[in-house]
């Protein structure tokens, strides 16, 4: 074999072993990437698996809880939430200190009511998971009754070596508005604590004459951090407020014991409706000094006898459930001069038609109280009197509300003439007269105005129902058919 012969076969042995190697490369290169692809395609099962996982656990978590609670996040939060941290250990400060603060949180007490059977049965110390106080919010509110404080400065010390931060809001008496001497002192209205990320709201609740009781308005002055917590968030103090003065009770709360009202229905019914207007004091003792104040025997007994037929219609109506704010000249008396017109000789209240009750004349007449007229008739401008003692008498308007506005009917009983009178849409506050608190249109000046003109704070003495008020108009006649229903004289 020649040499050349021998080089071309190892050459050709050589490119035989390259293209049988080949083949080998390539399988090993395959493998590796199906490798590749199954590995990630069990990761990706695995991923899913466990996401559905959650989503079951968390809606089998929600079902369980039940109806009450499966809306609220707070559910899937523990017992070391911020929210139920700082509670406990504003807690703890007030049992230690004996201030006898009761919860007032709207959400808290609406998830409580909803719940109460399971919160009732709850001994203290048995929750195994926080289901209430620790959903998820930025404050929670409670409340005490100022008169039963007796260590306020020591108690605001301790809070802040337990770490919270708090802000104290003080601001003017208005008990004490109508005693010059002692209209600047001031008075307690809201406490915040801070804790971490969770607030205490503590409102101050004073005692008023009604016995009822009375929060102030929290007005940041200039010296406060308004980053100090988002108090637009705050349910209480956006206005002053008045609330009946409730019963507590005792509960166990996601391991703690609170105190709560115990009708915690009516509580929450009252929150949207507590906006409070103070009585105008000084503008009082302004129209007092440009016109002096009636003080003769007969303004003094009428005044008497007025408060007296307005604490029992009060009473009355109150027992009924019908809602119902001083009007017309009452409604004059205490915006313009806190006190009874001695020479208005009634008084003035409205009722919402739709409050009407069928029962309200035998109430009244089982009150003493018989009726001395009855205009109108529910579809269409109903007027009620009633004859108090002394001759006072109490005259009830039922106003009737339109798309724009709102009326009340007068008729006159010899002809059978109707009337309307037009007031612009209002709704109801609370106020404090002649020791009550009671109902007034919270747009007042609007209400008084289109009664009484711009010049409602000129003392008028002669006045025609018929043709005084600038907001009446002629609404025609009662068919004589209908005057045995609509026209009865007592």
């Amino acid at each position: 074999m020649s040499k050349q012969d021998y080089l071309r076969i190892q050459k050709d042995e050589t490119n035989w072993g390259t293209f049988t190697r080949q083949p080998r490369e390539h399988h090993r290169l395959m493998s590796r990437i199906n490798k590749n692809v199954i590995l990630a395609l069990l990761t990706l099962t695995s991923s899913a698996f466990l996401l559905f996982q959650l989503y079951y656990y968390k809606h089998y978590l929600s079902a369980k809880n039940g109806a009450g609670l499966s809306k609220s996040k707070g559910s899937q939060i523990g017992f070391d939430s911020i929210q139920w941290r700082a509670v406990k250990k504003f807690i703890m400060l007030t049992s230690s200190q004996n201030v006898p603060v009761f919860l007032i949180d709207p959400l808290i007490l609406e998830l409580i009511n909803k719940n109460f059977e399971q919160v009732k049965n709850t001994s203290h110390g048995s929750a195994s998971e926080c289901k209430f106080l620790c959903v998820p919010r930025d404050f929670t509110a409670f409340a005490l009754q100022y008169h039963l404080w007796k260590n306020e400065e020591g108690w605001f010390r301790i809070a802040e070596n337990m770490g919270f931060q708090c802000l104290k809001i003080e601001s003017k008496d208005p008990r004490l508005d109508g005693i010059d001497s002692l209209s600047g002192t001031e008075i307690p209205l809201h406490y915040i604590c801070k804790l971490a990320a969770h607030a205490i709201h503590l409102v101050v609740f004073h005692e008023r004459s009604g016995n009822y009781l009375w929060h102030g308005h929290l007005r940041l002055k200039g010296h406060i951090d308004r980053k100090f917590v988002p108090f637009r968030k705050l349910q209480f103090g956006r206005y002053p407020g008045a609330f009946d003065r409730p019963e507590l009770q005792q509960v166990t709360v996601d391991g703690l014991v609170l105190l709560i009202p115990k009708d915690p229905v009516h509580f929450l019914e009252e929150v949207p409706h507590s906006r409070f207007i103070e009585c105008r004091y000084k503008e009082a003792r302004a129209f007092f000094q440009q016109y002096l104040d009636d003080n003769t025997v007969e303004a003094v007994a009428f005044r008497k006898s007025a408060k007296e037929l307005l604490q029992l219609a009060a009473r009355t109506l109150k027992k009924l459930g019908v809602r119902f704010w001083l009007s017309s000249g009452t409604c004059l008396g205490w915006y313009r001069q806190c006190n009874i017109i001695p020479y208005s000789k009634d008084v003035d209240l409205g009722i919402f038609i739709q409050d009407y009750k069928s029962d309200i004349i035998s109430a009244f007449h089982d009150a003493g109280l018989p009726l001395k007229h009855k205009f109108g008739k529910v579809e269409d401008s109903l007027e009620l009197s009633f004859q108090g003692k002394d001759d006072v008498k109490l005259d009830i308007f039922f106003f009737y509300e339109e798309t724009d506005h709102m009326w009340n009917g007068g008729t006159q009983a010899k002809t059978g003439k109707k009337f309307k009178y037009l007031f612009p849409k209002f709704t109801l506050c609370w106020t404090e007269f002649v020791d009550m608190k009671l109902h007034v249109p919270c747009e007042t000046i609007e209400y008084i105005e289109a009664n009484y003109g711009k010049t409602w704070k000129i003392p008028v003495k002669t006045w025609d129902w018929k043709r005084s008020p600038p907001n009446v108009q002629p609404n025609g006649i009662w068919p004589v058919s209908e005057w045995d229903e609509v026209i009865q004289l007592y």
